[in-house]
């Protein structure tokens, strides 16, 4: 079913102003920014934007957020805490995210019982439904609103959404938080994620948008869409000078390309179906 921007932004705006009031998760992300967008013109000064501040956000995408919250008007506010003091996260474990959103969500909850707000909302969309998420879990255990997925509203709808709303950020490629390209079971210390940080920085200011360094100790293997092989290639030198400045020895280029999720591979389908089952505590937060 084809649906044009306008009615997906009628619907979520529609979805979002009965909640009457809302605290909108937002990370500076295309689909983050799109909710706060839809919040803003649904609840005008109801509608607050909490950005967590912690090691696996880049200055980049701080520096963005507060550009994207000026743009839109909507009322704005920085989350301090550290990801790495989260019990269970730091060991890395196939289900960090459950952790790592557990402790965001309780906290963007007080942030709404703090100002009087009824709903706490994220950015889910329809294709996070199909991917491995144990963040999903601790929304649903928060009561944690996701009107994008509620809504079926996909990737490429929710770039639409951005354009019509004049984000500057509607073609921003995803980027999930650092810690994902560390391998399950190695643990995530501050080194790590600025090693990662840095080299990622250096790749953007080569050219390249779409792209992960994953981290395996002292190889940093990067993902590029097979397009850019060739320019790789040919920057070959300036690449590998650029991610050894991070802090790697060695410098790989994954020939299978981009693609989000990759250390996820290595899972199988009964862990991952497995982990989804399993109860966890929320209070396991800090």
């Amino acid at each position: 079913m084809n649906r044009s921007a306008n009615e997906l932004r009628s619907n979520l705006e529609s979805l979002i102003a009965s909640y009457g009031s809302a605290v909108v998760g937002y990370s500076a992300g295309v689909d983050s920014s799109v909710v706060a967008a839809a919040a803003w013109h649904a609840l005008a000064g109801k509608a607050l934007a909490v950005t967590a501040v912690t090691e696996t956000i880049t200055t980049d995408d701080l520096l963005l957020a507060a550009q994207v919250a000026e743009q839109l008007g909507i009322a704005h506010q920085w989350l301090y805490y550290n990801e790495l003091d989260i019990p269970n996260y730091a060991a890395n474990p196939t289900n960090r995210c459950y952790f790592c959103k557990d402790a965001l969500y309780v906290r963007l909850r007080q942030a709404a019982d703090d100002v009087g707000y009824n709903a706490v909302l994220d950015g889910s969309n329809a294709d996070d439904a199909g991917d491995y998420r144990p963040g999903r879990k601790a929304a649903q255990e928060q009561g944690v609103k996701s009107p994008l997925l509620e809504l079926g509203i996909t990737k490429a709808e929710v770039r639409q959404l951005a354009t019509l709303y004049g984000l500057p950020n509607h073609d921003k490629p995803s980027a999930p938080c650092l810690s994902s390209r560390v391998p399950y079971g190695t643990r995530i210390t501050r080194e790590i994620l600025e090693k990662i940080a840095a080299a990622e920085s250096a790749l953007r200011r080569l050219g390249f948008r779409e792209l992960r360094v994953r981290h395996h100790d002292q190889v940093a293997r990067i993902e590029l869409p097979p397009s850019d092989f060739q320019r790789a290639i040919e920057l070959a030198p300036q690449v590998d000078d650029a991610v050894r400045a991070a802090g790697y020895a060695y410098v790989s280029l994954d020939l299978r390309g981009f693609r989000s999720g990759a250390l996820n591979e290595t899972l199988s389908e009964t862990l991952t179906e497995t982990l989804t089952q399993i109860q966890l505590p929320s209070q396991l937060t800090t």
